[in-house]
């Protein structure tokens, strides 16, 4: 799903004094407010929903990035070994949890 993105620019003493309407606003559309002070811009109010997308999005592309870089390196492991270790892990874990019940 694809968002227009649009800012507002609010003093925050506009901010405050419709904060309620303001708050459901951004909840309901997907924008973010640019809050200022003395004329400067000191916060972002967006809703918390899309900022957990965001947050997501970007470790994504930060894992993305590594692991670019580690190919780009060399810096990689066969798949028929990760699976391994990784079924190896888990095989301890079922083990750990299974002697864990026993006793």
């Amino acid at each position: 799903m694809v968002f227009a993105m649009s800012d507002d620019v609010l003093s925050l003493s506009q901010f405050k004094s419709d904060a309620t309407r303001l708050l459901d606003q951004v909840r309901d559309e997907p924008k973010t407010l640019v809050l200022t002070q003395n004329g400067r811009a000191r916060a972002v109010v967006e809703d918390y929903a899309q900022y957990q997308a965001r947050e997501r999005a970007m470790l994504m592309l930060k894992l993305l990035a590594e692991g670019e870089r580690d190919a780009s390196r060399g810096d990689t492991v066969p798949q028929a070994e990760v699976f391994a270790a990784l079924r190896q892990r888990l095989q301890a874990q079922r083990d750990e949890t299974a002697s864990g019940k026993d006793s």
